[in-house]
């Protein structure tokens, strides 16, 4: 069964001691999960190469789950999972949220069985402020980055690369102009790099470590800023 069909849900991963450390959660579906990625040889999710990267005053986590939508009535909602609650409860100082890639997701050629989430595209946007909203009510000092999603080349199981790139990347910006959330564009960084989507849709490590750098570049930058 592959990863964004799954409903599998695992423990969310705990990187690093938890005491007197700033707390960053990894929320997304499959590709912030690590699908392929993560075996008796190691984790090589972005998550976990982020939490290398920042170093030990971190502790990372993910909060990744195969299959979910942003959308709240999409087939597998985020919101719905016990690793959302879990988010939560961590009381992040920084969410990195990358979901949107399932929210494309319509029957297709070579996918006709697909779930039509992207006929709620209309609730896309007020769904992602609500979730922005949710992580500010657990923490009103959280810094929040939205991700655009990576690109498909083009596509697997309903999913489709145009969708992402003209529908729901523009969304997100628009979510992230009206609540103060900073983007980051891992469309772009990883676009060219098809081979590291063996698949179509998952990055392999090469593409995980391209994400996991991205968005380290921007929570220093952040970090930096603020001091």
């Amino acid at each position: 069964m592959h990863a964004l069909y799954s409903t599998q849900q695992r423990p969310p991963t705990r990187l690093g001691p938890t005491v007197g450390l700033r707390r960053l959660a990894c929320v997304g579906d499959s590709i912030t999960f690590g699908h392929g990625l993560r075996d008796e040889s190691g984790d090589y999710s972005y998550p976990a190469v982020l939490a290398r990267l920042l170093g030990p005053s971190w502790q990372v986590r993910n909060f990744g789950v195969s299959g979910t939508t942003l959308l709240r009535r999409g087939d597998h909602p985020y919101i719905r999972t016990e690793a959302y609650s879990a988010a939560l409860a961590f009381n992040p100082d920084t969410v990195v949220i990358k979901l949107g890639t399932n929210d494309s997701k319509r029957p297709r050629p070579g996918a006709t069985d697909a779930p039509d989430n992207w006929r709620h595209k209309a609730d896309y946007a007020d769904d992602y402020r609500a979730l922005i909203a949710a992580f500010r009510a657990a923490n009103p000092a959280v810094t929040v980055f939205a991700c655009l999603p990576v690109p498909a080349y083009p596509g697997n199981w309903g999913i489709d690369d145009t969708t992402i790139r003209e529908e729901i990347a523009p969304l997100v910006r628009s979510v992230a102009t009206d609540t103060g959330a900073t983007i980051i564009d891992l469309y772009t960084a990883l676009s060219g790099h098809p081979e590291c989507f063996p698949d179509t849709v998952h990055p392999d490590a090469t593409g995980a470590a391209l994400i996991a750098n991205s968005v380290h570049q921007h929570v220093d930058a952040c970090q930096q800023h603020a001091t």
